[in-house]
């Protein structure tokens, strides 16, 4: 994504654009574990070191956000949403591009090997964590339109209904992310005990996008009940 002011530009007279730029950036590293693992599990490590600088370039500009969200949000804000609750929902954020590229550096160092066995299943997992982290942005995108509209009306109806929607996402990275453990489970005893061991924090790190995606939208839904 091509920024065509300086980061401090976009803050204008409003913390909600940089937050929705932030949240914006963030999905793009979560999409881009499709193609890593694609490129991982195909042996083509060279294309996945490529995505990885990619993800880390997508962090680094968050984070850059993030540092110019802080510094220029005022201590008060004459809006009917508080500064902690939009500071907290930008740590959420962070959270997801994070640990994106955190996933992709641990398995680019290790050319860890996914077993052929399980490598279905993991897609449809990643593939399913892809679509929490963007019905999260779907999400927040709606946050300007709903303070215009005074958090009344059919934009909350909506929104609520793209909460419930990203509720229902999580909950089907829950299940896949159960069903991918009992399939590893079940190989332990052929594969060396450390291989063992990062495929499962692999695991837990991409399901994790999925619960701080849901957060995202339950910070929001606290806003809208306020």
């Amino acid at each position: 994504m091509a920024f065509s002011n300086p980061i401090s530009d976009l803050f204008g007279k409003s913390p909600i654009k940089p937050l929705q730029e932030h949240m914006g950036i963030v999905n793009k590293c979560s999409v881009q574990l499709e193609p890593f693992f694609t490129a991982a599990m195909d042996g083509q490590w060279d294309s996945a070191s490529n995505i990885f600088d990619s993800i880390s370039a997508d962090e680094n500009i968050a984070d850059d956000l993030k540092k110019q969200f802080r510094l220029n949000m005022p201590k008060n804000l004459f809006m009917p949403v508080s500064r902690s609750d939009l500071l907290s929902i930008l740590g959420y954020q962070d959270r997801i591009a994070n640990l994106s590229k955190d996933i992709c550096g641990i398995v680019l160092g290790r050319k860890m090997e996914i077993p052929k066995t399980l490598q279905t299943d993991f897609m449809g997992f990643i593939k399913s964590t892809i679509q929490a982290s963007e019905q999260a942005l779907k999400a927040i995108n709606e946050l300007d339109e709903l303070l215009e509209t005074g958090f009344v009306g059919q934009e909350v109806q909506f929104v609520k209904k793209l909460i419930k929607e990203l509720d229902a996402k999580e909950q089907k990275v829950d299940k896949k992310e159960r069903k991918l453990r009992h399939h590893l489970f079940q190989l332990e005893g052929d594969l060396p005990p450390i291989h063992v061991m990062f495929l499962y924090n692999i695991i837990d790190n991409i399901g994790e996008i999925a619960d701080t995606a849901e957060s995202v939208g339950n910070r929001l839904e606290l806003l809208i009940a306020k």
